[in-house]
């Protein structure tokens, strides 16, 4: 089964293009569908994430917030997609 990430993001963020922007090049190397969720259009989103964006959640599980690092993504792609290998 495929993972998936969510980023959790708003409208004219630049952290959050960065984010983005990474998460597309990881799925170059890693099987994962990627959901965008803008959080402009949620009141209980806004109010959950406001502080914190952008947020990326995998398999339901917030990995990262804020500045969002490759190594860490990586290292939790890489060990799910281990787990399953094994």
């Amino acid at each position: 089964m495929r993972q998936e990430i969510i980023l959790y993001k708003r409208k004219d963020c630049h952290l959050c293009d960065h984010a983005l922007e990474l998460l597309r090049q990881l799925q170059n190397e890693y099987d994962f569908t990627l959901k965008l969720v803008d959080i402009g259009k949620s009141d209980d989103l806004e109010e959950k994430y406001g502080l914190y964006i952008p947020v990326v959640e995998i398999d339901g599980e917030v990995i990262q917030f804020g500045q969002i690092d490759e190594f860490t993504i990586r290292m939790r792609l890489q060990k799910n997609k281990n787990s399953k290998d094994g």
